[in-house]
């Protein structure tokens, strides 16, 4: 099936798998025994971040299931979280089609999206309907503005959904760094996010988070760094798609939008280096995850939690079971007994 599955449109392929883990989602009683199958239950891969509790360090990233439509799946599956959205205060189309490529030969995609998404609202009712099931199942939403909304008014949009999903997220994450808004990653600029997070601190005690670009200088990151602990952020997600095209064989390398997968990893984990002294500040490593010894480094570099959404899309089903096996073998021949002795606590 998964191989059939790149036969497809990349955007075609996705629709119909969430459209079949939706489906599954929806029926509890076929979620328990695949979930007892695939899921890797161990005390060793406890995760304590920002007040909550995962059962393991690997969660979804934004972007694979916008609308909250397939979350019981994603339980099932393995992963120890997942991060719905980016979603907006109103439903909007996203950029015209096509919009997502497959980067086969550099093991990446590129998407120009465009926040496309049901609106704040509809995911807010799924999301509602998940937790009456009582499912212990961490879950991040995603925020971003809509594209019609202009600049100096986009801390409405993001208090808008904020709002309407607050009863719902278990924390929340700023989307100031997609490159398929126009305009979008301004926000990440000193005064507009200073004004941003100065509005949308106050709207939740839950833990509200930042998500960076790769492309920003360590300048750049260094002052969303002091806005951040300036107004009581948890915590900084990085990072998102990159513009940039570092060595790609592929024909449609030069195709618009987001590049992710293999080729942002070393960005990736240079931004992680960068941050790792931040004290105060929950990390969230994403970009160019691929196998156990990925989420390994990055755990060991000082993030608390680790995304993957490019490497799931080529790895495949099985993959957070791969993925968290190997991962306490690593540990196992470290000789860390559980991930909790990695850490020192953030407050």
């Amino acid at each position: 099936m998964h191989r059939l599955l790149f036969t497809l449109d990349p955007e075609a392929a996705h629709e119909f798998t969430l459209g079949l883990l939706a489906l599954w989602s929806e029926r509890g009683p076929l979620l328990e025994v695949p979930a007892r199958l695939l899921r890797v239950e161990d005390p060793r891969l406890q995760v304590e971040a920002f007040g909550l509790r995962f059962p393991n360090p690997l969660g979804l990233a934004a972007g694979m299931d916008k609308d909250a439509r397939a979350l019981g799946a994603w339980w099932a599956l393995g992963f120890g979280f997942a991060e719905v959205g980016t979603l907006t205060p109103r439903a909007q189309e996203g950029n015209p089609r096509p919009r997502l490529f497959r980067l086969v030969e550099d093991h990446a995609l590129i998407n120009r999206m465009g926040f496309n998404n049901q609106g704040a609202e509809r995911a807010a009712r799924r999301l509602k309907s998940f937790r009456e099931r009582g499912l212990s199942f961490p879950l991040g939403v995603n925020l971003g503005k809509n594209r019609d909304t202009p600049l100096e008014r986009a801390a409405e949009d993001y208090e808008r959904a904020l709002q309407v999903l607050e009863p719902y997220g278990d924390y929340f994450v700023l989307n100031v760094s997609s490159p398929n808004t126009p305009g979008l990653r301004t926000l990440q600029e000193g005064p507009f996010l200073d004004e941003l997070l100065a509005r949308l601190r106050p709207a939740t005690r839950k833990p509200l988070l930042l998500k960076v670009a790769p492309d920003l200088t360590f300048e750049a990151l260094d002052q969303a760094v002091e806005l951040c602990l300036k107004h009581g952020l948890e915590g900084l997600v990085a990072v998102n798609t990159t513009l940039e095209r570092p060595n790609l064989k592929s024909p449609l390398a030069k195709e618009a939008g987001g590049l992710s997968g293999r080729p942002l990893k070393e960005r990736a984990l240079e931004v992680l280096r960068h941050l790792s002294g931040v004290e105060g500040l929950t990390l969230v490593s994403v970009g160019g995850v691929e196998g156990p010894e990925d989420v390994w480094e990055r755990l060991k570099l000082g993030a608390r939690l680790v995304q993957v959404y490019t490497g799931f899309v080529y790895g495949g089903p099985l993959f957070p079971r791969r993925v968290l096996k190997g991962l306490l073998k690593l540990m196992e021949a470290e000789g860390v007994r559980s991930l909790k002795e990695l850490w020192v606590p953030i407050r």
